[in-house]
């Protein structure tokens, strides 16, 4: 139960550290990808494309002529704000998704050092208890041999580097 309560208090300080312009454009940002922003969008468009093409029939003034230059510009813009926008979000997003993973990391290795050592415990013990044949177990001396981090950060840029990612 501590662990999903300091999973929330990580959760809760990242949102924390939010400023109320970064809400406020998450905010925009969620709204832009709603299905019902879709449909007024495509509602507005429809609209402005009728009424423009049937002003001459009832007798208005076409406030943008076919092309629809100052429609192209409206959709333009729009384009550019939500591009804007979604990318202010997946930034900070991927800020906390990189914290997380380093997080994870670092409890994945506290792990391993943990288990390691019990494997070594149960070793020593087993040599230790008279009752139990002493023998050799290959896997388990592997095993108790905790992880380099350095060796396996090195292998995996050399595995990168011989693939040609960069």
């Amino acid at each position: 139960m501590d662990n999903i309560e300091s999973v929330a208090a990580f959760y809760a300080r990242e949102e924390e550290k939010i400023s109320s312009t970064q809400s406020a454009i998450e905010e925009l940002s969620g709204h832009f990808g709603s299905p019902v922003y879709f449909g007024c969008f495509i509602a507005f468009i429809f609209c402005w494309t009728v009424a423009n093409l049937s002003a001459e029939r009832f007798g208005w003034h076409q406030f943008d002529a076919p092309p629809f230059f100052w429609l192209q510009g409206i959709v333009a813009i729009n384009g550019v704000l939500i591009t804007i926008a979604v990318l202010i979000r997946q930034n900070r997003i991927a800020r906390v998704a990189e914290l997380r993973a380093h997080l994870s990391l670092h409890i994945t290795l506290l792990s391993e050092q943990k288990t390691s050592k019990v494997i070594h415990l149960l070793e020593e013990l087993r040599r230790d208890s008279p009752g139990v044949k002493n023998r050799r177990d290959p896997e388990a001396e592997t095993m108790k041999k905790q992880t380099d981090p350095h060796a396996m950060l090195s292998a995996l840029d050399s595995q990168k580097d011989d693939k040609g990612v960069g």
